[in-house]
């Protein structure tokens, strides 16, 4: 029984573990999704010599970052 038990624990602890490893995984992808739309961003910007957008958009960079 107690060897059940044990088994059940630590099935139970491999798919939280399993559950926390995928949040972090999308976080991260979100990030890096959100950074890469800033980056395109901020190279119109560059390129049409958009100063306010520009500075708008390197915070928005480093609060992301």
């Amino acid at each position: 029984m107690e060897n059940n038990v044990s088994h059940e624990m630590k099935r139970i602890e491999t798919n939280v573990s399993d559950e926390i490893l995928a949040e972090l995984f999308l976080a991260q992808m979100m990030n890096d999704f959100k950074k890469s739309k800033i980056l395109k961003k901020i190279d119109q910007s560059l390129q049409k010599r958009d100063k306010e957008a520009f500075l708008r958009l390197t915070k928005e960079l480093k609060s992301v970052s």
